[in-house]
């Protein structure tokens, strides 16, 4: 009996939305999913060419979630959905990933998983209580190259860790563009969709769960600066923090939107008692490790020297780059194995979603405070 794709349902990611498309890519490459049905305006005309644009029949494309979850529980099981892809504004992910949890699907969430704590909490429960899949999308952290960079930490190839140093470095709100008509930018500078953090939850929550899950060790506390440098900005677009860990180490996160001229600037580096990695989003097939005794070593994706669970995520060969859609697509073929009950790659999941919302209410919590170090909840 042949293998079947996984069925999925979108919600948001309408004509002209960036990241549903990239969903859509990444959730097709490898042939474990196709997508069958979505909600993906609250436009229906946007909504219905969407639909059209992607091939669905009419009849499931649904004008909301609500609508979505209860056509497709009408169907036969071997045909509804399995899974929800959320690709919506923040505001609408915890009710849409309870609901879609409560009626049995699996859920995909965009990050962040939620507006604050409390919605981050209900999320986690609604997962534990259902027993679903849950997928979080922190794309980076499936790259190839930082899961041979996870590993070689783990081993103990750099000693003992003492500095993690993570920066994201954007440019395209240096301009007021979230008050030209920009949607894009209009939501996530909106208090009401986007939450506490602006720039902070946009990529900050990105640079603090690649900062923790390459490096193995947990933040303790914090000592943190939001700024707003855009006049009439609601929300923060720049962020500084000193963070330590467990064990001692220290560790510095720098992510900011209004680095003129910047594209998506998102590096890491560690380094250990006997050496050091560094490893660059726009440069993703490259990891540089750097040693007290011996000559600087560059480790190339799909060359020689890989872990052998590493090898395995790259779909071309050595000299043929893989980037962004790639790793995305990792996420995707790995919470179709876990739905499928078979061995996968750990994918970012709840318990990433609960640490990042605990870390966005710990940064604005000591920023707004003369206290100068703040405790993270575990």
């Amino acid at each position: 009996m042949s293998r079947q794709p996984l069925r999925l349902g979108m919600v948001g990611g309408g004509e002209g939305a960036f990241i549903g498309a990239v969903h859509r890519r990444a959730a097709a490459l490898d042939g474990d999913w196709r997508l069958v049905a979505g909600s993906f305006s609250s436009d229906a005309g946007r909504n219905t060419r969407t639909g059209d644009a992607l091939g669905l029949i009419p009849q499931r494309v649904y004008p909301t979630l609500d609508a979505m979850i209860a056509g497709e529980q009408s169907l036969p099981a071997d045909q509804r959905i399995d899974a929800v892809a959320i690709v919506t504004p923040n505001y609408l992910h915890a009710p849409m990933a309870i609901a879609a949890l409560d009626a049995g699907f699996h859920v995909m969430c965009e990050k962040p998983m939620a507006m604050n704590v409390a919605e981050a909490e209900a999320i986690a429960a609604a997962v534990a209580d259902t027993g679903r899949q849950f997928a979080l999308a922190f794309t980076y952290a499936a790259y190839p190259l930082i899961e041979e960079a996870r590993l070689r930490v783990a081993r103990g190839d750099l000693g003992t860790v003492r500095l993690v140093q993570v920066e994201y470095l954007q440019g395209w709100l240096s301009q007021s563009i979230d008050k030209g008509g920009n949607k894009q930018a209009e939501w996530r500078t909106d208090p009401a969709r986007a939450g506490a953090g602006g720039c902070l939850g946009d990529i900050g929550t990105h640079a603090f769960q690649l900062a923790e899950h390459v490096s193995g060790l947990r933040a303790e506390t914090l000592c943190a600066d939001l700024t707003t440098h855009v006049a009439g900005r609601r929300l923060d677009d720049d962020v500084s923090a000193l963070l330590r860990f467990t064990g001692g180490a220290r560790g510095v996160l720098k992510v900011t939107q209004v680095a003129a001229g910047e594209e998506n600037g998102l590096k890491l580096r560690i380094h250990g008692t006997r050496g050091g990695l560094e490893w660059s989003q726009m440069e993703p097939n490259t990891l540089t490790l750097r040693w007290l005794d011996r000559p600087a070593e560059l480790v190339r994706a799909g060359g020689p020297g890989l872990d052998e669970s590493v090898a395995a995520q790259f779909r071309t060969p050595s000299g043929h780059p893989e980037g962004y859609i790639e790793a995305f697509a990792n996420l995707y073929r790995g919470f179709a194995a876990a739905i499928r009950g078979e061995s996968h790659q750990r994918f970012p999941d709840v318990a990433d979603g609960l640490r990042t919302s605990r870390f966005v209410e710990a940064v604005v919590t000591n920023a707004a405070s003369d206290t100068k170090w703040s405790g993270i909840e575990n």
